[in-house]
């Protein structure tokens, strides 16, 4: 069995709470805050019979590896998902009433608050996973799941070791890999993403690197109709999949 993880915060607490309150090991709670949010907090803890523990805010923050715990942490064991990014597309190739995968890729996101908001996205849109390379991104850890709002556990992050080449693979699928670019001239209100599709996006500012972007299919663009030139990695992942998601219906 996989070691232990830690989850920290309402939100992301919560959610393995309502999802899977069996795979919680304990939940440590900071006795001093007793506002309604943290009363009805214990209270779902107490119907759902997980073990409760006090705990002082210095040892949640400890066991948190931060500051913004909300007086919550858990040990937690992983819950089990796609072993692999070709085991997660071979099965919904096999099923056949899943809808055309739709993939995120995130190419040279780095910070862990950027990441954690692109995998709640991603969880709210029904993308079926999140891809990055090994060497330009960052991995999940607790302040990843605390952003993300409990996502962290629903939707497959898979790092991999050569984005190029695993967009070429997808390709072979037939999965059209689409990136976002300023500078494109059709927008993604011009695109059907009603087909198998993974929406490629570079990090705010540096964008996608240039091998990324040569491997695309093609590019697409976010209208801006303000002073500002472009948007969050976050938000624009949010326009892109639910654009999608509008067209599937």
């Amino acid at each position: 069995m996989s070691s232990p993880k830690v989850l920290f915060g309402f939100h992301a607490v919560g959610v393995r709470l309502k999802t899977a309150p069996a795979s919680i090991i304990e939940i440590y709670y900071e006795p001093t805050r007793r506002d309604a949010r943290m009363r009805q907090f214990l209270e779902r803890v107490a119907e759902a019979g997980v073990r409760l523990i006090e705990a002082d805010g210095l040892r949640i923050a400890k066991l948190a590896g931060s500051q913004g715990h909300q007086g919550v942490a858990a040990r937690v064991q992983p819950l089990e998902q796609a072993r692999s990014l070709d085991d997660l597309l071979e099965k919904l190739e096999a099923d056949a009433g899943a809808e055309p995968p739709l993939l995120l890729i995130l190419d040279g996101v780095t910070d862990p608050h950027n990441l954690g908001a692109c995998l709640r996205v991603a969880d709210g849109a029904g993308a079926h996973a999140v891809l990055a390379p090994k060497d330009h991104a960052v991995g999940l850890n607790a302040t990843v799941a605390k952003v993300a709002s409990g996502a962290a556990e629903t939707v497959p992050y898979f790092m991999v070791t050569n984005l190029a080449r695993t967009m070429n693979e997808l390709k072979e699928r037939n999965i059209w890999c689409i990136g976002t670019a300023e500078d494109a001239p059709q927008t993604l209100y011009q695109t059907d993403f009603r087909g198998p599709v993974a929406l490629v996006l570079g990090a705010e500012g540096p964008g996608m690197r240039q091998l990324t972007r040569k491997t695309c299919d093609s590019l697409i663009s976010i209208p801006m109709r303000g002073g500002v030139e472009s948007l969050n990695v976050s938000v624009a992942s949010g326009v892109c999949l639910y654009e999608a998601r509008r067209q599937r219906g």
